[in-house]
Parts: C-alpha cells; structure tokens; sequence
C-alpha cells in the first residue's frame, strides 16, 4: 500500500512500532505516540477531545528530515512534535499504561480507587517496577512525563516511603480518576492491546534475560478476561499478587 520511498507513521501503545520496524524495516517505519485524549465516532473518524499533541521520530533515535517533513504536514490539523528519544517516550507512557491502565481495568476500577488498598498499591509497585526494570536494562531512557519516570531513590525497586508516597500522588492527581480504555474494551467485548503493553514488556524480558513474573501474569489473567473465563474485578488484583507470591516461594 505504501508508494515507493513512503513512510508508515505508526501512532500506538507500546511495541507495535518497534515490531513494524522489525519487519517493515526502519526506513519505512516512523514511531509515535498520542498524547492527547479522543473518542470514536465511527469508524476512520474520530473526535479530539483535550488540547494535547502527538509525538513522532526515528525508532533509532536521533532527529530527521523525514520526521520533520512528517510533523509540518499533519500539523496543519493537529499539533506535532518530534523527539529525539522516540523510545525513551514510548517507554515513559508504557510504563502508566503497564499499571495505571491495565491495573484499572483488571480491577474495574480506577486508579484512585485501586491505589486505596494496600493490594492494589503493591501490584501497582511490582508491574512498575518490573517495566522499569526491563526499559533501562534494553538500554532505553524513558522521558518524563507527568512524573518522572524513575521513583525516587529506586535502585532495580521502589523505595517505599513518603518519597514514594509523594511520587505515587502525582500519578493519582493526573490520571487517578480517569475510566482505563482497556476496561472499556471488556465492556465491548473487544480485543486488547495487552500483547504490546504489558505482554511487550514481559517479551523484552525474556530476550534480554531479565525477571517478568508480574507482567506475564497481567498479561495472562487479561487473556482470561478477553475470553469470558473470568470477570474484572477488584479480587484480581488479589489473585495476582498472591501468584506471585507463590512464584517467589517457589
């Protein structure tokens, strides 16, 4: 579908520009991600809904004549940056949808609402940490977002305290009262992203030798929800946490 010398501008969660690149090959392929909040109205039509931009540049990194091409043309409907660190800002959104998102729709509740218990903010704490973990051991710089993205004094986990505890409300007041999108395909019995959030995550893992427990069972018990063996609820959190605990006994 692509003319000779064309790009494809991939604007998704997680690894799916990276998985294109891998294919596609990394002269056809531009990343990007969204950060601005739209509903669907119909298929192929869509409807912004905040002040917010999209974020585009070259999966190896760097700046480009074509990103910047890319940018001057869509800007003239919505504004468009480019990055030089494209995977340090996937990776920093990746890191919120891991937890904030996917945790919120496991449990059907949002993040204010999770966080409150301590078993939500301790899967909350192990899915972040974990993601964290795996993107700076692939040799990824994740950009700040609302937050930044290291909490403070964490060395390969999460400090807890009233650093982290202070950190941790700043990811609340962004996004704590905000209904998860994955807990919205449930509801219309959709297929998620869940294979390039926090299955990605678990999938670098593995190739790079490094722990992904909690990812991999997000990512499971999500697959189970898809296909009605089991239902969002806040008792999931509960599961997940109690699997791996047992893991870890193991």
């Amino acid at each position: 579908l692509l003319t000779p010398g064309g790009t494809l501008l991939c604007i998704q969660n997680g690894g799916v520009s990276q998985i294109l690149s891998d294919r596609l090959g990394s002269d056809v392929v531009l990343g990007g991600l969204s950060n601005l909040g739209a509903t669907m109205v119909e298929p192929g039509v869509y409807e912004q809904r905040n002040a917010g931009h999209l974020l585009i540049g070259e999966l190896s990194g760097g700046n480009s004549e074509r990103a910047a091409s890319v940018a001057r043309t869509l800007s003239g409907a919505i504004e468009t940056r480019v990055t030089a660190n494209l995977s340090g800002a996937v990776w920093a959104k990746l890191l919120l949808n891991c937890s904030v998102t996917t945790l919120g729709a496991i449990a059907a509740r949002t993040m204010r609402q999770y966080i409150a218990s301590s078993t939500g903010k301790e899967v909350f704490r192990r899915t972040y940490d974990e993601a964290l973990f795996v993107a700076l051991a692939s040799g990824a710089r994740p950009e700040k977002m609302i937050v930044e993205p290291i909490p403070p004094g964490w060395q390969g986990a999460s400090v807890p305290g009233d650093a982290y505890d202070g950190w941790l409300g700043q990811i609340v007041a962004g996004y704590g009262d905000v209904k998860p999108s994955m807990l919205q395909d449930f509801e219309r019995r959709r297929r998620t992203e869940i294979d390039f959030i926090n299955g990605y995550v678990a999938q670098v893992g593995r190739q790079i030798g490094k722990p992904i427990a909690m990812n991999s069972a997000v990512t499971e018990i999500v697959h189970r929800i898809e296909e009605s063996q089991t239902e969002p609820d806040p008792a999931r959190l509960d599961d997940l946490l109690r699997e791996i605990k047992t893991l870890t006994l193991e």
